[in-house]
């Protein structure tokens, strides 16, 4: 009977002793790599799982944390893990559901998913108006607005940044809301708007910047979904423009009707 010829994660997933084929061609780190992916695809390392240190797979491996350090490297550029600073290296779950249509609400798509979600101000203030902000929110370019920055999550892992601009003084109370409640819509119903929908979206894909990608906790070259638009409240009058990042390995758009 003839064999056929396995890959290095089936053979890792069979093997699971760490040994690693020497001289066979294939570098070290790819080995690691290919072996700790084996592990997470058979289950042995579930979503949220915080892989072992550098040292500690270092001395499974038998090879320098420089290897392991770019094995890891190779995981997350895959998707597979993510690196938190400070804090270690963390098995990337499955993408998270989420709806878009007329009421998009992000506490409750994600809680209709299953999971937690949470919110941080990063940023507010008031800056003057551009052009194409004023053009969205029907102001006079110049025109004073509240900028904040919000960065969200899903299970304490982060997703989007949120970049938006609000009409003065309408949402002046907005950042003491947003500090109470944690969340967007709460914070808007504070400043009087009991319900709103989704105006006009574009969306588009880039790669993250060096600096999205650490707010984020992403490898570098990762893929963003970019979403730009307006919301309005019931009467059709703008009340929040801006542009949302978000992870794109770890959200799954659905569009509803």
């Amino acid at each position: 009977m003839t064999s056929t010829p396995s890959t290095h994660a089936e053979a890792g997933a069979r093997r699971g002793d760490g040994v690693l084929a020497r001289g066979d061609g294939v570098a070290a780190w790819r080995q690691i790599a290919d072996e700790i992916e084996a592990e997470i695809a058979a289950g042995l390392l579930p979503a949220g799982t915080q892989l072992p240190t550098e040292a500690q797979l270092a001395a499974r491996f038998g090879v320098n944390r420089h290897t392991v350090r770019r094995a890891i490297g190779e995981l997350a550029a895959r998707g597979l893990v993510r690196a938190t600073q400070g804090r270690g290296t963390f098995v990337e779950g499955g993408r998270v559901p989420y709806p878009i249509g007329a009421r998009t609400r992000f506490s409750e798509n994600v809680a209709r998913a299953g999971h937690a979600a949470g919110g941080d101000l990063l940023e507010a203030g008031t800056v003057a108006a551009t052009a194409e902000t004023a053009a969205m929110l029907r102001l006079a370019p110049g025109t004073p607005v509240l900028r904040t920055r919000i960065k969200r999550f899903v299970d304490g892992v982060p997703v989007s940044i949120a970049t938006s601009h609000m009409p003065l003084p309408r949402f002046a109370g907005f950042v003491e809301a947003f500090g109470r409640t944690g969340a967007i819509t709460p914070a808007l119903a504070a400043c009087g708007v009991a319900d709103y929908r989704q105006g006009e979206s574009r969306v588009s894909a880039r790669i993250a910047s060096a600096a999205e990608a650490a707010e984020l906790d992403l490898a570098p070259g990762r893929v963003l979904m970019v979403i730009t638009g307006c919301n309005v409240d019931m009467d059709g009058v703008p009340i929040k423009a801006g542009q949302t990042l978000f992870a794109a390995d770890r959200m799954e758009f659905v569009v509803e009707p």
